[in-house]
């Protein structure tokens, strides 16, 4: 892809996660290559490239979001790694992860600090609290 807003959205995931974005693009070649594209393109070209929010309070809003859902650990994980990456703390990480009980209940900060407990571990930051 060569199109303005792939570039954008490569340049900026490599900002948030560190990652060049191939690993996403093959993922889904095989099934839904398009797919790829957009969402290179729309959520990180287009959307964390707004001017509004800075990087680290757009991932505070996609952890609290991704731990309301309760259903998206994959993503959570990933998430939560970008976070680490932009600058949060895992003190940090943990309570957004536990200010989702009041909102989403209680299973679903339960599995939001599941999924903490194995990005810190992967990132050498040992257990939460």
């Amino acid at each position: 892809m060569s199109s303005e807003r792939y570039k954008n959205g490569l340049a900026m995931l490599q900002k948030v996660d560190g990652s060049s974005g191939q690993q996403v693009v093959d993922g889904l070649k095989d099934i839904a290559p398009d797919f790829a594209t957009y969402l290179i393109e729309f959520p990180f070209g287009d959307i964390y490239s707004r001017p509004g929010l800075d990087l680290r309070s757009r991932e505070v809003a996609v952890v609290a979001a991704l731990t309301a859902l309760g259903n998206a650990g994959p993503q959570l994980r990933v998430h939560i790694g970008a976070a680490l990456n932009v600058g949060l703390t895992k003190e940090e990480i943990i309570e957004i992860i536990m200010q989702m009980a009041v909102y989403a209940g209680f299973p679903a900060a339960l599995n939001g600090l599941a999924a903490a407990r194995d990005v810190f571990a992967d990132h050498g930051e040992g257990q939460p609290c």
